[in-house]
Order: structure tokens, then C-alpha cells, then sequence
């Protein structure tokens, strides 16, 4: 069989007669969703997991944790829980509401985490995002207020992500469902690579982690599952184009293409040159100091020069990372509840700005050659924005922990550095938190246990729903980085801890009395 001979099978009958052919089952197997082919009903259903999607809109949130863990009782796997909550959500939010895209996107993470766990805590974090998930469904309506439905792909040939881009921009919802519908039917690759044109239209994080996170939660539903998760950005990314939105965006829409351009980027083989701790470290600053465009543009001219994507990410990553470590906290004006004076976790610059360029990063390497050039571009410019626009004195400020604070800093051992770490999160004590788990890491004490330590304050506290996403975030750095450089990612992460401690996680409580668990 030629290579493209299955896609231009697809894009010639359709999934719809595919699926009729050679049966469900099979057309998923063979990596392609029937969910927009459905005849009749314009209701999406989604095969052996609807009785467990419904469940997940149709249940009351203070009854759902006893139903969920009975169901483990049962032999239902907690892959299997958390598909169902993830193609609620899509179903019941679309990618068009604040707190539902948030919960999507802690998913991938919570079932990240729950294997991290021992074996009778596994479902704690799964059941904490799965409460959440089911509680805004609720507060939406339920089965009542469903967005996504069945959509027909576009007839016809020569649709392209183009087209969906100008579609979105145009706010035309039907057209671009349509569209991008076609374009899916390809396969999920082809579904990731044309909804990026329509992410890499603006750098907001919730446009750009959305599509990552979704693109994540295919290890755990399948990829057959790509058009229903994916199709989200391309309602986000209608929903939100306005006059206003398309200025604010404008730079980029210029500046990308005109690098592409300059530096031939498109078509060109991306390079192995040599990148050292030192080159990473200076161009991380570079990043971090730079105005927003010029930031895009030492990207676009590194992977000209031949250096290769991961160090320009790694680098990415490390400006990101300046921004949790020298942030002075929230100001008075903008604290909230669940955020209040000095905190740095929720939506704060660095939190965002980490988790927009690890996702960025990610997607770099998920997309074709066109895509993760632009991703990176895209994750230089978000990275020194995020520095210049979003408030702040970063360039002066210091980064944590402060010299003194690593000098009062006595203990060695292990298990002394551990205990001081978490005496300083539950006194939300950032500065020291930051101490301990530097001297851990600069004494090159296991990774695992301080790791495990944050985790179990990402599970149990509610974090202005950002705990799971930067908890992975900060692991899936920590692993992708080079040794000189990731145990900055664990300090982030131990003083966005301390900064959350004291507002538990709805729902938390309840699963770990189910779950026989403290």
C-alpha cells in the first residue's frame, strides 16, 4: 500500500462510509474518529464510555466520589474514569468556558501524578480534578448545556489549515468546525497540525496549553479521540477573536511570518550543532531580557545558525522559570481569596508563563516541520512578553532563595531538609522552602523524595486550579532538562507549594475517607 494511500482514501469517502465499511472499532483503530460521521442525532456519543460520560454530567457533584470509587470496586479501570470525565468536559465546555478548560487541562497531569503514587493512593489526585469536573458541568447545566455536537466534515478537496486560520479569525464557527472536521480526517497528526494554525494566532496560555494538554490526554483515551479533544481550540480560538483581541494579537500575526521568511525557515533541515550549559544559560537570558519580538527573533535566528529545537527549548524554559523564582508576589490590588498579598501560584506571571512555554515546547515536538519551527518562535516571544508586559520589576529583582536565606539554611541531611522544606510550605514560608530545596538539590539528595513531598501538597490544595498542570509542568522539565539546569525547577515548584498552602482542594477530604487514605 502507497504511504499516503489511506489518507487520500479518507479525504475521498469520509470517515462516515470508512466507519459503515469496516466498523467502528476498526476505524478507530486505524486512528481516526466517527465521532463527527454519525447519522441521524446530532448528539456526539462516544461508544462503551457514554454510559460513563453521562454519569460524569448527569450526577450531582456531592454524589460522585462514592459512585466513582465503587465503580473501582468493580473493575472499572481509572483510565477509564478519567476518559469519561475528559469527553464529558469537552462535550459539556467545548474549550469555551474558564473553569471547564482549566479542569481538561489538569487531567492529563492528575493521571500523570496518580502514577507516581503508591497503589492505595493512586486515585486521589484523579478523584480531586474528576470532583471539580462534574461540579462545573453541574453549575452549567449538565446534559441540558451540551456545546460540542455531531459536525459534518466540509465537502469536497482542498481544504487546508489556511483556511482554517482565516475561518477562526472571521469568527465563522460553522465553517471552521467544518473545515478543521476534513482536515481531521487525515488522522490525528494531521488534526494537531492543522489546529496550530489557529493556536500560533496569538500567545494567551490558555489558547496554546488547551491543545497541549488535549494532545496529552490521548495516551489515556486513545488517539482515535484527537478530533473531539482538538476541535476545542478551534472553538477557543473563534470564541475569542474580536477586533480588540485581533490587535492586541497583531505583532505576532506580522512578526511570525516574517521570520519564516527572513531566515528560511520553512522546508529547512533544522540543525545539530553544538550547544553547551553555557550557550543554554546566555541564551536563556537573552530570552529573559529580550523585548517579546526581539526575544522571537534570536529564535528564529538560532535555528537559522543551526542549533538544535531542544536547546533552544531548554533555554525557553529557563527564562520561564526566572519568572516563578524572582517574582515578588501579588500585589495588594490584585489579591484574591484563594490568591492573596505575595502569592505566586494560580495565575501568576511565572506559573502562566512556565506552563505556555512548556506547552509550546511539547507541541514542537508533536508537530511537522512548519509547526515546531513556529512553536519555538512562539515560546521565545510568550516567555520575554510575559517578563515585559505582565507587570513587574523582574530584570532587578532578585531571584529566590536570596543569599541569606541560603546561608541560614544549616541543615544537611536528608530527612532534616525534608522536614524543614515541608515545615516551611504549611507556614507558607516561600523564601525558605526555596532554601531547603536548593541546599536538597545542591547536596544531590534523591530527587524522588523531595518530589513526592510536593506532591502530596499538589493533590491535597486547590491551587487556584493550577496545582496539577505546574506540578507536571515542573516534572516534565525537571526530566527534559540537562543536569546544570533542572533543580531550578523543583525551587519553583517548592515555593509555588508553600504559596498555595491552606485552601484544600474541594473533594479531597472525601476521597481520601473513601479511599481509607490520610
Amino acid at each position: 500500500m502507497a504511504p499516503n494511500s489511506r489518507r487520500e482514501f479518507l479525504k475521498q469517502v469520509g470517515s462516515a462510509v470508512v466507519a459503515a465499511s469496516v466498523g467502528s472499532t476498526l476505524a478507530d483503530d486505524l486512528g481516526f474518529s466517527t465521532a463527527f460521521a454519525s447519522q441521524g442525532s446530532d448528539e456526539l456519543t462516544f461508544g462503551r464510555l457514554e454510559p460513563l460520560v453521562a454519569l460524569m454530567q448527569e450526577t450531582p457533584a456531592n454524589r460522585l466520589l462514592p459512585l466513582l470509587h465503587e465503580r473501582l470496586r468493580q473493575g472499572t479501570e481509572l483510565r477509564d474514569l478519567v476518559s469519561a470525565a475528559a469527553l464529558a468536559n469537552a462535550r459539556s465546555c467545548g474549550g469555551e468556558d474558564y473553569v471547564g478548560f482549566h479542569t481538561i487541562m489538569a487531567m492529563a497531569p492528575a493521571w500523570h501524578m496518580s502514577a507516581e503514587m503508591p497503589e492505595d493512593r493512586r486515585a486521589l489526585p484523579v478523584f480531586k480534578v474528576l470532583y471539580r469536573n462534574t461540579s462545573r458541568i453541574q453549575e452549567r447545566g449538565g446534559r441540558s448545556n451540551e456545546v460540542l455536537r455531531v459536525v459534518q466534515p466540509a465537502a469536497g478537496n482542498g481544504h487546508t489549515p489556511e483556511n482554517l486560520r482565516q475561518q477562526a479569525r472571521e469568527r465563522n464557527a460553522d465553517a471552521a468546525e467544518r473545515t478543521f472536521a476534513a482536515l481531521a480526517q487525515g488522522g490525528p497528526d494531521d488534526a494537531l497540525n492543522a489546529v496550530l494554525w489557529v493556536v500560533e494566532d496569538g500567545t494567551d496560555v490558555h489558547r496554546v496549553v488547551l491543545p497541549y494538554r488535549s494532545w496529552d490526554l490521548l495516551g489515556v483515551i486513545g488517539r482515535e479521540q484527537a478530533h473531539t479533544l482538538l476541535r476545542q481550540s478551534v472553538r477557543y480560538g473563534v470564541r475569542n477573536e474580536s477586533p480588540n483581541y485581533a490587535t492586541h494579537c497583531g505583532p505576532v500575526r506580522q512578526i511570525v511570518p516574517r521570520l519564516l521568511d527572513q531566515h528560511r525557515l520553512v522546508g529547512r533541515q533544522l540543525g545539530t550543532r553544538t550547544a553547551d550549559d553555557r550557550w543554554v544559560e546566555e541564551f536563556s537570558m537573552t530570552i529573559f531580557r529580550a523585548t517579546a519580538e526581539g526575544a522571537a527573533e534570536a529564535v528564529a535566528a538560532a535555528l537559522a545558525e543551526g542549533f538544535p529545537p531542544a536547546a533552544i527549548g531548554e533555554a525557553m524554559a529557563l527564562a520561564a522559570n526566572q519568572l516563578v523564582l524572582r517574582d515578588s508576589g501579588r500585589p495588594q490590588n490584585q489579591a484574591q481569596p484563594n490568591r492573596g498579598l505575595g502569592s505566586v501560584h494560580g495565575d501568576s506571571i511565572g506559573v502562566h508563563s512556565c506552563d505556555a512555554v512548556n506547552a509550546w515546547r511539547n507541541l514542537a515536538r508533536a508537530a511537522n516541520p512548519r509547526n515546531q519551527v513556529v512553536c519555538l518562535i512562539l515560546g521565545g516571544y510568550q516567555a520575554a512578553q510575559d517578563r515585559a508586559q505582565r507587570g513587574g520589576d523582574f530584570l532587578n529583582w532578585q531571584p529566590y532563595p536570596h543569599a541569606e536565606a541560603r546561608e541560614r539554611m544549616q541543615a544537611r541531611e536528608q530527612d532534616a531538609l525534608l522536614r524543614e522544606t515541608e515545615d516551611a510550605i504549611r507556614n507558607r514560608d516561600q523564601m525558605r522552602a526555596c532554601a531547603a530545596t536548593h541546599r536538597y538539590g545542591e547536596l544531590g539528595h534523591p530527587a524522588r523524595a523531595m518530589f513526592d513531598l510536593l506532591l502530596k501538597y499538589a493533590v491535597s490544595e486547590d491551587g487556584a486550579l493550577h496545582a496539577e498542570k505546574f506540578y507536571r509542568t515542573t516534572s516534565e522539565e525537571y526530566a527534559s532538562l540537562r543536569p546544570a539546569f533542572r533543580w531550578r525547577q523543583v525551587v519553583a515548584l517548592a515555593r509555588v507549594t508553600a504559596s498555595a498552602y491552606g485552601q484544600a482542594a474541594p473533594g479531597h477530604d472525601e476521597a481520601c475517607r473513601l479511599l481509607r487514605v490520610s
